[in-house]
């Protein structure tokens, strides 16, 4: 594990953390009952399983 030489200041430490942005999740076309519907990646199986049910959204 990479371990820091010096400390570093708390104004270089919050412009670096002030970098990082989070993205909008990728969104698929399911199919379910013959309406098209867009879901995350992570939650196509489960949906066309029908563990997760997308009209009480």
């Amino acid at each position: 594990m990479a371990v820091p030489k010096r400390r570093m200041s708390r104004a270089n430490s919050r412009s670096r953390r002030a970098q990082w942005k989070a993205e909008n999740p990728q969104l698929q076309n399911v199919k379910v009952g013959g309406v098209k519907q867009r879901v995350p990646r992570r939650l196509v199986k489960a949906v066309q399983a029908g563990i997760i049910d997308l009209d009480r959204r």
